[in-house]
């Protein structure tokens, strides 16, 4: 007997709320506001179901696996859908000019084109008058198989690239992304221009016309489509019509009067845009709004400890003092503590909002990383070591000390980060922790952590530290305190660790040591075995002029940045 679909929750993943099912297959199912009245249509059995998938789909022409397939009835209604297979993390076409106007284009993750088809339709960056059409977004649909690489059709280069810049971070390559549309009834440009008898090179003239003036029209709204084609356009039903029956209705000169009608439907926008993969805001739109989500990001922060309303998908939880929201990355299949009581903080750190931008390694030995995030967030991320047993070649004096105490785990990083600040001893500010959904391949070589949090629980009481799980923490790139920033930010600082500092002449040698001996000393006086800090692990800070912060002894101001190897002592 089939298993009815489990209890619901929703889900808002950048800025677009879900209600989350499991299907009766054990995939997971996220129903957008317009797939929420038809929900029974979305159930296995009335669309995916194999026979029924298989016997009713329509292979869409097009480079990916788009079909249009039609649901079984369901009180009385069938829905004509439009189901295609995501192609994140796949090479773009080379056939698709984008390689020579977008060289750095990616396909959207199904998050990111959802978010932005939301936002297109809402249009309100330009003009208020202008409306841009498309296809209802209905649902996501990820099947509970994982696909062989091969069958992912995903590049094993491109996905090996991405890994080894962002080790530890999911992709999900093997997972299957399925992307469901309403139908819209009508034909796209070249189904129409087909049925008229124009010669080729005027058939040309107009498509180029045409399809440069929708791609105008998106960026007056702010829109572009870096494959954009006249298959993209479609004109409604009743448009169709009109110009079939001006064929067979006028006499003087048909074809003239159906070409007119083309470009009038076109001029007053009465068209819809199909295919949003390559979907993306023009420059200007992309600046304004990461700005406005920067302002807001630096104020949550600022806030960051005073309570919001909490959405139903998030939680609060606290783990060895520190608060935090925590919640599902829903892409990966990850999960994701956000530090502090403020629920709007939480999309920020998304792992698609920071794990493929453009990044910058900033440790020779670890997998150290800073990046400014799709939202303008300068970020710093790193692979966890916790589990691990460096050999002395990487940690050197240090290894005794890991071998008494151990890698901190990441939320024993926090804490620690969080209290040192609260006495009074500069550190940088921790941000969140991500616990990637795939599973690492490496077995863990040091097993006391796990064993030592196995009773610290998630709000879903599962153990926060996984022994099959990759862990990222996440920390801002120290630019000022938080007050500050929010209030200066046209006027940041910049960090330089001690080891490059004495590189590049900032400060002596002797100036370095004297700052980590003190640094150590302040530590020990306050419970914490720092022993094992390196320059690299202190950052000096300087402003524009190259003025060093100071603090209130009139003394360059220290910041820890790394907590892994600081323990916390009797």
């Amino acid at each position: 007997m089939e298993k009815m679909i489990s209890k619901k929750s929703l889900v808002n993943v950048l800025g677009v709320v879900y209600i989350h099912t499991k299907t009766s297959d054990d995939g997971d199912l996220y129903l957008t506001r317009f797939g929420v009245p038809h929900q029974e249509h979305f159930e296995i059995k009335n669309w995916y179901e194999k026979d029924w998938f298989d016997g009713h789909k329509i292979r869409l022409k097009g480079t990916s696996s788009v079909y249009r397939v039609s649901t079984k009835e369901v009180n009385g209604r069938i829905l004509d859908l439009v189901v295609k297979n995501c192609r994140v993390g796949e090479d773009v076409p080379i056939n698709t000019h984008v390689l020579q106007e977008f060289c750095d284009a990616e396909f959207n993750s199904p998050w990111e084109e959802f978010s932005l088809v939301a936002d297109m339709r809402e249009g309100h960056y330009g003009p208020k008058e202008m409306q841009v059409n498309t296809q209802r977004p209905m649902a996501i649909y990820v099947p509970p198989e994982r696909m062989q690489l091969w069958q992912s059709g995903r590049s094993r280069e491109k996905i090996n690239r991405i890994r080894a810049k962002h080790p530890g971070i999911d992709l999900d390559i093997l997972k299957q992304y399925k992307l469901i549309y309403e139908w819209i009834k009508g034909k796209n440009l070249m189904e129409i221009f087909e049925t008229l008898d124009i010669e080729k090179d005027e058939l040309i003239r107009h498509l180029k016309r045409i399809n440069s003036q929708v791609i105008g029209d998106l960026n007056k709204k702010g829109y572009l489509v870096a494959d954009m084609k006249p298959e993209h356009i479609i004109l409604s039903e009743a448009g169709t019509d009109r110009i079939e029956e001006i064929g067979l209705t006028e006499k003087d000169n048909p074809l003239a009067a159906q070409i007119e009608l083309v470009h009038r439907l076109i001029n007053e926008c009465r068209y819809s845009v199909i295919d949003y993969e390559l979907l993306l805001r023009t420059p200007d739109h992309e600046d304004e709004v990461k700005s406005s989500r920067r302002h807001s990001y630096l104020d949550d922060q600022r806030n960051r400890f005073k309570p919001t309303p909490l959405p139903a998908h998030l939680s609060y939880t606290e783990i060895f003092g520190v608060p935090y929201i925590y919640g599902h990355a829903e892409s990966t299949g990850g999960h994701l503590w956000v530090v502090g009581r403020n629920a709007h903080l939480f999309d920020y750190f998304l792992p698609e909002r920071w794990r493929k931008t453009p990044s910058l390694r900033l440790s020779g030995t670890k997998e150290v990383f800073y990046t400014i995030t799709k939202d303008n967030i300068h970020l710093v991320w790193k692979t966890s070591r916790v589990g691990e047993i460096p050999g002395e070649e990487e940690d050197g004096n240090s290894n005794s000390n890991i071998r008494q105490y151990g890698i901190n785990s990441p939320f024993e990083e926090f804490a620690i980060a969080h209290e040192l600040n609260q006495i009074g001893i500069p550190s940088v500010y921790v941000r969140a922790i991500y616990m990637t959904g795939s599973h690492k391949i490496e077995a863990s070589s040091d097993l006391r952590k796990y064993e030592s949090h196995k009773n610290i629980l998630d709000p879903e009481g599962e153990p926060i530290l996984q022994e099959d799980h990759n862990y990222i923490t996440i920390r801002g790139y120290y630019n000022g305190p938080d007050q500050w920033v929010a209030e200066h930010e046209s006027l940041l600082y910049s960090p330089i660790d001690l080891f490059k500092a004495v590189h590049n002449g900032i400060i002596s040698e002797s100036q370095c040591q004297d700052f980590m001996e003190k640094t150590k000393e302040r530590l020990i006086n306050t419970g914490y075995d720092g022993s094992s800090l390196k320059a690299n692990d202190l950052l000096l800070v300087m402003d524009e002029k190259g003025e060093l912060m100071k603090n209130s002894s009139g003394k360059p101001e220290i910041i820890l940045c790394n907590f892994e190897l600081i323990w916390k002592i009797s």
